[in-house]
């Protein structure tokens, strides 16, 4: 994975201490997750995303496109409906997705039924191997593929 996070923060002249304060973070894991040690957090990237007014899909590096028309507000519903059709659309099973992301079927039934936001690294795994947003994946916004 390759997230912006420190070359934005540097562009804003802004310290990892500064980020992590906004975060509500220790600058310690700010700056494991901007050197990629560890995954950032869905709900910590959209804070991230609505304070630098940039797209997740900008964030992730699938675009060059800094901002669209989007909302900052997550619904683990809508997010568990997404992976429904995802699944769907493209015809597999729980238990082939899971394996796809190396974890359970409960886990992938807990996500689609709106109990627990998706791991960063799942999301991530699902839009960049088929090209979707995951604006789009976090119900963001309705437009489905990266730019």
């Amino acid at each position: 994975m390759y997230f912006r996070l420190q070359s934005i923060r540097e562009n804003k002249e802004l310290t990892q201490k500064q980020i992590a304060e906004i975060l509500k973070v220790s600058q310690a894991s700010y700056s494991r997750w901007e050197k990629e040690i560890e995954i950032i957090p869905l709900k910590k990237l959209i804070i991230l995303a609505e304070y630098y007014n940039v797209t997740l899909d900008y964030l992730c590096n699938f675009t060059n496109i800094k901002k669209n028309n989007i909302s900052y507000e997550i619904d683990k519903i809508v997010v568990g409906n997404r992976i429904i059709a995802f699944r769907k659309e493209h015809n597999i099973s729980q238990k082939e997705l899971a394996l796809f992301l190396n974890t359970t079927p409960s886990t992938i039934c807990a996500y689609e039924k709106g109990k627990t936001l998706i791991l960063t690294s799942f999301i991530y795994q699902i839009c960049i191997t088929n090209n979707i947003s995951m604006d789009y994946m976090c119900g963001l916004t309705n437009k489905k593929y990266q730019q």
